[in-house]
């Protein structure tokens, strides 16, 4: 049995090590610092990527999160969903790396095509999982980039309001535009690395102001107080932790695929590193009061430290965007049949239309916050959660495909016994739990939004003008706090 592992591992990353000796070829000096900032495939890189792509803007929005769900379900989700996506994450590298497998006993080369999730679906089960698995994922890809966009603008806002939140959309979309020009995951070596080192000093710093802050007069936690508020929390720490719809994407630019499979699992843990201290440290200071500020660089006060995180969350943005854009370039590449062109800048030239729609969505729905719970709810819970569980399923149903996999189940988890229990138990949770409950409580509140401040809205959230009444912002029925308990005592 261990002979035919190895054999296995050999037809597995056979072209990725032949790639890989072809790079360490060449060793001028251009070379080695092109390979060090531009070409990564090691089992370092894809960490980088997955922690970095996991906690984004999200990061911003989770204490709001805690407002809605009240301190213990908030950790409890965190933890929760943040293990349920390290084993979907799994399911699907185990998927990769098995379709793969059979293509390259078949001789089908992948030197210069990109393998995507919809690829694998269609070569392990056929066309109907392939199409019901590139709409949920080309549709999940394509929201993420609009929250990116959004994020950007509602960011850029709290340094300078000069400009409303519309136009900062029309600015950060052009800039964003520029994303075409990144070739693929092999690419971001150097962004990923810097990305996580932005979140992570956003992180802390969103934690240790928080602390320094101290509450504000007469603070209230009365979370959970609604169901629907509940539910809505609920799904955007969903969509926190299902940010590995680019994990095939990721895989495949690995020189050892194999490597990637307790990857994310690291890079979770890494995650909850971030996100646990300060949405707790947002939550504990400030806390109703964020039921209606769902950016927590809202209620911090102005400094140089908080213009420092807003500029790194910025940056981290667009890397993000590039991260969430790029499978879609490679999808709309092979409609048009330019994937495999080797022209940088004709592949960039036929990327641009699919940045259209996005800048436009962007500008429709600029609601910061609820979005990210409906698209949690309507388009992670499939994407991510229940397409996986299921087509791992359906792959090695019969005692035949078991027997020849790949990878066999690891033996803490039950084996194959166990594995379809863990996957059967998140196909029923992310139904009802996600998709059901998540997808009714997050609508309501996402046409909540549109109700209250309309489509193409110029600036969503935005304080008013000097001398007006303040609008009324509402969460499902809770009163709004007001503003004028803001104490600031520390600024940092």
């Amino acid at each position: 049995m261990e002979s035919s592992d190895k054999v296995v591992e050999t037809v597995i990353v056979g072209n990725y090590v032949e790639m890989e000796s072809e790079g360490k070829s060449n060793n001028d000096m251009k070379s080695k610092i092109s390979n060090l900032f531009w070409h990564g495939g090691s089992a370092y890189d894809a960490w980088f990527s997955c922690a970095s792509n996991q906690v984004a803007q999200v990061l911003l929005t989770l204490p709001y999160s805690f407002s809605q769900l009240g301190m213990l379900s908030g950790v409890s989700f965190q933890l929760f969903y943040g293990l349920l996506g390290s084993w979907t994450a799994y399911l699907i590298s185990i998927l990769y790396i098995e379709y793969r497998t059979r293509k390259e006993r078949e001789k089908v080369d992948f030197r210069n095509h990109v393998i995507q999730w919809f690829e694998v679906l269609d070569g392990l089960l056929g066309k109907h999982w392939r199409n019901v698995g590139l709409a949920f994922n080309c549709t999940f890809l394509l929201f993420g980039s609009v929250i990116q966009l959004i994020a950007c603008a509602s960011n850029i806002y709290y340094i300078n309001d000069n400009l409303d939140k519309r136009t900062w959309t029309y600015i950060f979309g052009a800039c964003c535009a520029t994303t075409v020009f990144i070739p693929s995951f092999h690419n971001y070596r150097i962004w990923s690395f810097l990305g996580l080192l932005m979140t992570t000093y956003t992180a802390w710093y969103l934690t240790v102001a928080s602390l320094l802050h101290g509450q504000v007069e007469g603070v209230k936690h009365s979370g959970p107080t609604k169901l629907v508020l509940y539910f809505t929390g609920a799904t955007n720490i969903l969509y926190t932790f299902g940010g590995h719809a680019v994990t095939v994407e990721v895989m495949h630019a690995m020189w050892k695929p194999q490597k990637f499979k307790a990857i994310y699992l690291w890079a979770t843990l890494y995650v909850l590193t971030l996100t646990l201290p300060s949405a707790a440290a947002v939550y504990w200071a400030f806390g109703d009061l964020l039921l209606d500020h769902s950016n927590a660089f809202s209620l911090l006060p102005k400094s140089p430290f908080r213009d420092m995180a807003v500029i790194l969350m910025l940056i981290h943005q667009f890397i993000t965007f590039g991260f969430a854009c790029t499978p879609l370039y490679f999808v709309w590449e092979k409609v048009i049949g330019m994937h495999e062109c080797k022209s940088l800048c004709k592949r960039a030239a036929a990327r641009l239309p699919v940045v259209i729609p996005i800048w436009f969505l962007a500008i429709v729905f600029p609601f910061f916050g609820p979005i990210n719970s409906s698209v949690g709810s309507l388009l992670v819970s499939f994407t991510v959660y229940i397409i996986p569980a299921l087509a791992h399923m359906f792959t090695f149903k019969s005692a035949a495909a078991r027997e020849n996999a790949v990878e066999q189940p690891p033996k803490f988890v039950g084996r194959w016994a166990g594995t379809f229990t863990i996957n059967i138990f998140v196909v029923v949770w992310v139904l009802i739990v996600g998709f059901g409950f998540g997808g009714w409580a997050s609508m309501t509140n996402f046409i909540h939004q549109i109700d209250t401040f309309g489509l193409f809205t110029k600036c969503y959230q935005c304080p008013p003008p000097p001398g007006s009444p303040p609008p009324f912002l509402p969460h499902a029925g809770a009163p709004r706090p007001a503003p004028a308990n803001i104490t600031h005592r520390h600024h940092l």
